[in-house]
């Protein structure tokens, strides 16, 4: 009988299942990504502090808090990943900059895959992470130049729906992914233009929509 591969404590998907086998593929390589940066960030801490990894700490060398809570938060994104989001981390050291790829399966945007590249401060979790998209889209809520009004993603906001350190990577990426059905928001604009369309004309705005993601977001 064939073993399956135990990764972060969860058991990968049966092997006979081919979209299991991509998943179980994507946790391996994540968790492998995960793994390294811990190894990483001990034995730093052991060249900063000039103890070995394990030995006792010395609080004015301290490897960043914003990588030890990386650490935690990849895992758990990984864990509540939407069907329609895809992460990639092109440097497996560097947790604190990846990319998100989005395609919704309903919708306006349905179709289209868009993406955006998200940097995490080294002031995080007290500041939000900063997030681009790097699609160019037809959005009442995300700039053609890829700037992107999503209320969490605010570091001062009066009404209490921006960031707070209690937030995490998981709450940003279902954020951005609610961008294209639940978050879509035609009240409060960031590119008016798009909402005064829908307004005036939603089925030709949807036109519009498909035009940009048969030339942008295939």
């Amino acid at each position: 009988m064939r073993r399956v591969p135990e990764v972060l404590g969860d058991w990968c998907p049966n092997s006979t299942d081919p979209a299991g086998d991509k998943r179980c593929v994507f946790r391996r390589e994540r968790g492998a990504a995960m793994l390294t940066l811990a190894s990483k960030l001990k034995r730093d801490e052991g060249v900063k502090t000039g103890r070995p990894p394990g030995g006792p700490s010395d609080s004015s060398h301290r490897v960043s808090i914003r990588d030890r809570l990386l650490i935690k938060e990849v895992a758990e994104l990984e864990a509540n990943l939407p069907s329609t989001c895809k992460a990639s981390f092109p440097d497996e050291n560097k947790l604190h900059h990846f990319q998100l790829a989005v395609s919704p399966d309903e919708g306006y945007y349905q179709s289209g895959t868009f993406h955006f590249e998200i940097d995490v401060p080294e002031a995080y979790n007290m500041v939000p992470p900063k997030v681009k998209c790097q699609t160019r889209i037809w959005h009442p809520n995300i700039a053609e130049t890829g700037e992107i009004c999503l209320s969490l993603l605010r570091e001062h906001s009066i009404d209490g729906t921006g960031w707070a350190p209690t937030r995490t990577l998981k709450d940003v990426v279902w954020g951005l992914n609610s961008l294209f059905t639940d978050l879509l928001n035609f009240d409060d604009p960031l590119n008016i233009d798009a909402a005064e369309h829908h307004l005036r004309d939603k089925e030709d705005f949807r036109n519009k929509v498909q035009d940009y993601i048969k030339h942008y977001a295939r």
